[in-house]
């Protein structure tokens, strides 16, 4: 059986919205990678009685418990004294942490107060996790051969411990044969299509290899799941693997974390190849996916965000007359839109993408969620239209997906 955890976030900021928790979904990815499963996560207000009642809860369900939040050294900041009860122990001077603290804000040319001294006060009976990003320590308690954590909730900071200190130690402890995933990431076809198309062989799975189907945003993740970490399970879930590919190849753009902005890079780099993009709709967002991409300049030349028809005319030579006869958002300007780019940028692809985003500018015609994008290269300029729905923002990513889709369905067929 697989070593199960809990993860309490503590904070009255993430209860009331003001804070997005990240850390809990950034946690349950990691522990999922080390075969250790999450059983509960848990969001809790900086209240007395919630935190120590859902550390007896959760010390009852698993047996790693780890926390995030509450560490700060001002009063609201309850986790510590909470840890101290729930141990019951007392606070004790860590000489070492607060060495670390004195230090952090002598290069920082600070003064430390008496109250930022407070932090190197730790419970007594727990190990420091030492905090290299900040001056809040980790504190790690053992107890009846469970593990419990309490980190920041300053995410990068959590994540360093996590990384350096408090993973390697967790996968010593309880990581056995460990849980193995393998996922087939597709694009471009619903859910329900794609189950259609691999229900006989979903339906001949073993037992114990188990199909999710994970939906996200404009496709489909197909996760394969096993208890066993073995390099032959392994080698049967890549075969199994190998088995569905040439039934839904045309879909696939990549395997476990890969994502299009990265399979796009990877193809435009394997062959050689440079893109540009126009983008009127998606305001510089399919910019912005492609270039969180590490090294995307090696194949990304830029782009134009132009919202107006001037621009449009003046910068990316479209014709007034297309756009004055069929409107912005239409077959002629994005394809115009899409060659020009690759022209003026001297690039191998460019792509443009333009649309009624909304909530407003929609018309009988062209109501809001239309997108139109182009896909131009040395052989041919194509265009495709998209009808998405009556939200702006995900007209926005909608679009920009769809863009990245068609560079790679084209790409394909170089």
């Amino acid at each position: 059986m697989p070593a199960k955890a809990v993860i309490l976030s503590i904070g009255d900021e993430i209860l009331y919205g003001q804070t997005l928790d990240t850390n809990s979904h950034w946690i349950s990815g990691e522990l999922d990678s080390l075969g250790i499963r999450v059983v509960r996560k848990l969001t809790i207000g900086d209240t007395r009685e919630d935190i120590l009642k859902s550390l007896l809860e959760a010390e009852e369900l698993a047996d790693i418990i780890l926390i995030t939040g509450g560490l700060g050294p001002t009063n609201d900041d309850l986790t510590k004294p909470c840890l101290v009860e729930y141990f019951n122990t007392e606070l004790a001077r860590n000489e070492e942490v607060l060495a670390h603290i004195q230090n952090l804000f002598d290069k920082r040319g600070r003064e430390i107060s008496e109250v930022n001294k407070q932090q190197a006060d730790l419970p007594a009976n727990c190990e420091a996790v030492p905090n290299p990003m900040g001056t809040a320590p980790g504190m790690l308690f053992q107890k009846n051969g469970k593990v419990i954590v309490s980190m920041p909730g300053v995410p990068y900071e959590m994540k360093n411990m996590m990384e350096e200190t408090i993973l390697p130690r967790l996968k010593k402890q309880f990581v056995k044969d460990g849980i193995f995933h393998r996922i087939i990431r597709t694009i471009g076809v619903p859910e329900s299509v794609l189950a259609e198309t691999i229900k006989d062989w979903e339906d001949s799975l073993p037992d114990y290899i188990k199909l999710a189907y994970l939906p996200t945003m404009g496709s489909v993740k197909l996760r394969l799941t096993t208890d066993n970490d073995s390099e032959s399970r392994r080698a049967e879930v890549q075969n199994l693997i190998d088995q569905v590919l040439p039934s839904i190849e045309k879909h696939v753009f990549g395997f476990d974390n890969e994502e299009i902005e990265e399979a796009i890079g990877r193809m435009l780099k394997e062959k050689n190849l440079t893109l540009s993009v126009v983008e009127s709709c998606t305001g510089g967002y399919l910019s912005h996916r492609i270039t969180s991409v590490p090294g995307s300049s090696q194949w990304f030349s830029g782009g134009f965000v132009p919202y107006s028809n001037a621009v449009k005319n003046e910068q990316l030579k479209v014709p007034s007359e297309i756009l004055k006869e069929h409107g912005a958002v239409s077959e002629p300007v994005v394809l115009s839109l899409a060659e020009n780019v690759r022209k003026e940028l001297n690039t191998d692809v460019g792509v443009s993408v333009s649309g009624i985003a909304g909530p407003g500018g929609g018309s009988e015609e062209k109501p809001v969620g239309t997108v139109w994008i182009g896909y131009s290269d040395r052989n041919k300029t194509v265009a495709k239209k998209f009808q998405f729905i009556r939200n702006r923002e995900i007209n926005i990513k909608f679009s920009a997906i769809a863009a990245l889709n068609m560079i790679r369905i084209n790409l394909d067929k170089e």
